[in-house]
């Protein structure tokens, strides 16, 4: 029995209940019949207890989802009102019989007869509670057929060139089957065309995934093979991957990612997709744990579209298997081939097949020898085409180990093609090519580090122009709308053996400056055995004190960072320049120049966080370097370098004696820090309120009073009202500080300033600044809603509560925000219907007794409010 069979069944007992109310109903006069039919209804009121625990027992498993959880409290607090009145009626049954005649007719006629009431109340339960389901149900049929009429949320493209195959209606089919495998797994040889027609599919997913189509792509770089063997690395490199599916989809922040393992993260994709109709695209898997994973994960309609190359893959028992063949790529070969080279039919020469032959037909050796023939018609060059493309295939350098047997082959054809289409381009597109096997692309790698590697090359041409030609013979793909670059993987598995000739030209063979430039980017972007290099490098630059490569460097390094593809990454070179940079600094500030301090606090300012500043605190303490940045800092002009050195002698003042920390604190220009608090310097909103939190710790109630006479405090304020939502954040934070610490502050904050800052932050603030117990504090937004919400209940005991609850609120009736706060709400309304006795079911003459007092002592208070007012205008 599932979750909404357990429903209908609790519906069908619901519907006997109110059929046996009838029946009391029209028995209510007969004292012999109303018995029964009230145990009728007790025993009605018990299989429904029984089946509501049977149920939830059966499904403690599902208990997780709201919906479910919510239709059986709903169903409680239903028995135990029928409880209750059954329970009262009965004992109304039991008086029944004891008074006159006379007497109960002239009762009943006046109050009305009890027993009927507990029964209306008991008929009304029951009905409210079919209503609401059935109002449920409808919604969720309502919501069900918009969203299946509703076009899927695409978020994976299709890639262009590539046509429609009979192979893509197929697998289509295969995804639209009732009661077909939740895997289908694409195989086939690298490079033809597995990927391409997965994206084509989930470019546009069969009309049963509501929930849209998403990407995830591995690689090899997501293997054990790639580990090294290692299972711990293995999982780190899953877990990311995991993590950006979760993020892609909304079940997880970018910050969310550190520190998870892989149970924890796949326990957060069990829930994630519970209940989602979704197509999900699992890209050049290496491993059978991955489909593992995901097909394991249940409560859902997802189906899972896996390409491989790996055949241990191909041997999973519960998948449907395509293999894409060299019949399927035939089908397709020429079209690829007209889309590359811009050519019609009528233009492309008779030779063209013989050149679609000696490519195999492969899609991606076709690609990109179509763009290398781009607009050409001349027979003999499509001839040396296919003449130089056999010698080349002949020359390439063999693939690695890590290429199956088959595919050897088809791979020195491709690798053939590569060495071709860089043939036909200029010397510095070439040049720039081969220096990107430095790179690591198992993710999509920044424009800004290639164009940093391109700079190093010292070549005239314009990166842009460069780079564009590459895109153009498909050696590198250029994501859309994004400032990110990707690598085919035979494209990256070509330039394998070419990784430590791009080392040497980038660090060793290219003069200084290039190296300091392009040295930081390696060690963040680059591949793993290019990545110590890369350390060694900026270590021999910092060893030897050359300035001017380090300030090169420290700059290349910053960017670097900020451009990092995930908080982990940023973590783990942001830890790995914190180790190089740290024991350097002392030295380097103790005989730098300004220029090349002042770059240093600058990649302080991102590469340090708090546990480094004990120990730059330390170093700079021995080897007394900290006057020298004091005094650098009464000369700076610029606002980021104000900023920068504020933030880091403030981090600094917190590990240092307090001799020094005073000299710090009584240094640092107040008046400029407070111009950063303007609403349109948002930029450096978090470094300043970093500063002053610092500068607070560590100066306690002087520094607040130095802060105040530099107008500190009135900066927060205008940032209350106008600032951000995070500025007014820090700006209550930093406000609830400064009182605190015993600040006077009551002259600029005091109650005819709170009354026009937002809710949010006058509550936060008046209780440290309102020491005048004659001024009332505000009611809170929040308990005013939760008020008015138990007033618009029907329960008489939630209303009384209610209005209890607005007493307090009216004795203020004569202040102006709190009139503000009634008169925006339909709380008037609501109390002229509870005068009438409306919507009350029980006790309405203490509901219409209370709800008077209230209106009358708000009637009173605001009266008064507007006599005073008017006779102050007499005496005026």
């Amino acid at each position: 029995m599932d979750a909404v069979q357990v429903i209908a069944s609790a519906t069908q007992l619901v519907s006997a209940m109110v059929t046996a109310v009838g029946a009391l109903e029209q028995a209510a006069a007969d004292l012999a019949e109303a018995p029964r039919r009230l145990q009728v209804l007790e025993d009605f009121v018990s299989d429904l207890d029984a089946l509501a625990q049977q149920a939830r027992q059966r499904h403690a498993h599902k208990m997780h989802s709201p919906q479910l959880e919510r239709q059986f409290q709903s169903l409680g607090r239903l028995m135990d009102q029928l409880r209750t009145n059954i329970a009262k009626a009965r004992q109304v049954l039991s008086k029944k019989g004891r008074g006159k005649g006379f007497a109960r007719v002239v009762r009943s006629s006046v109050v009305g007869d009890p027993l009927m009431r507990y029964v209306k109340l008991i008929r009304d339960d029951l009905n409210w509670w079919l209503e609401l389901q059935e109002l449920t149900q409808s919604v969720g049929n309502v919501i069900a057929s918009t969203a299946k009429s509703t076009p899927s949320l695409v978020r994976v493209k299709s890639e262009h060139g590539y046509p429609v195959s009979k192979k893509c209606s197929y697998v289509r089919e295969l995804l639209e089957r009732d009661g077909g495998h939740w895997v289908v797994l694409i195989v086939g040889l690298s490079g033809i065309g597995k990927s391409c027609l997965a994206r084509q599919i989930a470019s546009d997913p069969p009309g049963n995934f509501v929930d849209g189509a998403i990407e995830i792509s591995f690689g090899r770089w997501c293997s054990r093979a790639a580990c090294s063997g290692s299972r711990s690395e293995y999982h780190k490199r899953l877990v990311r991957k995991i993590c950006k599916f979760l993020v892609q989809i909304g079940s997880m922040t970018v910050n969310e990612e550190m520190g998870k393992d892989l149970d924890d993260v796949c326990c957060l994709l069990q829930t994630a997709l519970i209940g989602r109709s979704m197509l999900i695209l699992l890209d050049d898997v290496w491993e059978q744990d991955i489909v593992d994973r995901f097909t394991k994960l249940y409560d859902n309609d997802c189906r899972y579209l896996v390409t491989t190359r790996d055949e241990a893959i191909y041997e999973i028992a519960e998948a449907e298997k395509v293999e894409i063949s060299k019949d399927d790529i035939k089908e397709i070969s020429k079209e690829i081939l007209l889309y590359h080279s811009l050519l019609s039919v009528e233009e492309l020469p008779p030779v063209a097949e013989v050149l679609l032959d000696r490519c195999g037909h492969h899609p991606l050796t076709v690609a990109v020898m179509g763009k290398a023939l781009r607009k050409e018609t001349r027979v003999e060059k499509w001839d040396k085409a296919i003449s130089n493309l056999s010698t080349y295939a002949t020359c390439a350098p063999g693939p690695v180990s890590y290429v199956n047997e088959k595919d050897v082959e088809s791979t020195l054809t491709i690798f053939g093609s590569f060495e071709y289409s860089l043939e036909a381009m200029p010397e510095n597109s070439r040049s720039f090519f081969m220096v990107l096997a430095a790179i690591s692309w198992e993710e999509p790698v920044p424009e800004a580090c290639l164009e940093s590697i391109w700079s190093a090359l010292l070549q005239n041409s314009l990166f842009s122009l460069v780079v564009s030609k590459l895109v153009e013979g498909s050696l590198i793909i250029k994501l859309e709308d994004q400032l990110l670059y990707h690598m085919h993987d035979m494209v990256s598995l070509y330039l394998e053996n070419k990784t430590n000739d791009a080392v040497r030209t980038l660090l060793s063979e290219s003069i200084s400056d290039c190296a300091a430039l392009v040295a930081p980017w390696l060690f963040v972007f680059g591949k793993e055995c290019v990545k110590g290099p890369a350390e060694q490098k900026i270590r021999s630059f910092f060893s030897q004190l050359e300035f001017m490569e380090i300030e090169i460097l420290l700059g290349s390094t910053t960017q670097a960072l900020m451009t990092c593809r995930s908080i982990s990454d940023f973590e783990a070179s942001r830890l790995g320049f914190s180790k190089i940079l740290g024991p350097r600094i002392a030295e380097i500030i103790s005989v730098g120049s300004p220029d090349l301090i002042f770059a240093i606090i600058k990649a302080i300012t991102v590469i340090f966080f708090q546990a480094d500043y004990i120990n730059l605190a330390q170093s700079l303490e021995t080897a007394g370097s900290i006057d020298k940045l004091i005094d650098l800092l009464g000369v700076c002009e610029d606002t980021s370098t104000v900023a920068n050195f504020s933030y880091v002698l403030a981090k600094i003042s917190e590990h240092v004696d307090a001799t020094i920390a005073d000299e710090i604190l009584s240094r640092i220009p107040m008046d400029r820090i407070a111009g950063l608090l303007s609403p349109e310097n948002e930029l450096w909103h978090e470094s300043v309120f970093t500063t002053l939190a610092s500068m607070t710790k560590v100066g306690k109630l002087k520094a607040v009073e130095t802060m105040i006479e530099s107008g500190v405090d009135k900066k927060l304020l205008v940032l209350l009202g106008n600032g951000s939502e995070i500025s007014q954040h820090h700006a209550i934070v930093m406000l609830k500080t400064f009182c605190e610490l015993g600040a006077p502050l009551q002259g600029c904050m005091g109650p005819a300033v709170l009354i026009h800052l937002p809710w949010h932050a006058r509550i936060s603030l008046e209780r440290f600044v309102l020491f005048d117990q004659s001024v009332p504090p505000s009611p809170k937004p929040q308990q005013f809603d939760v008020i008015l919400h138990k007033i618009r209940q029907r329960d008489s005991k939630e209303i009384i509560e209610a209005i209890q609850g607005l007493l307090p609120l009216a004795e203020r009736a004569k202040d102006s925000t709190v009139q503000d706060l009634l008169l925006g709400s339909n709380l008037f309304g609501r109390l002229s219907l509870l005068l009438q006795c409306r919507e009350v079911e029980s006790n309405q003459n203490q509901v219409r007794s209370q709800t008077a007092f209230l209106v009358m002592k708000l009637y009173c208070i605001a009266e008064g409010s507007q006599g005073a007012s008017s006779s102050g205008r007499k005496k005026k």
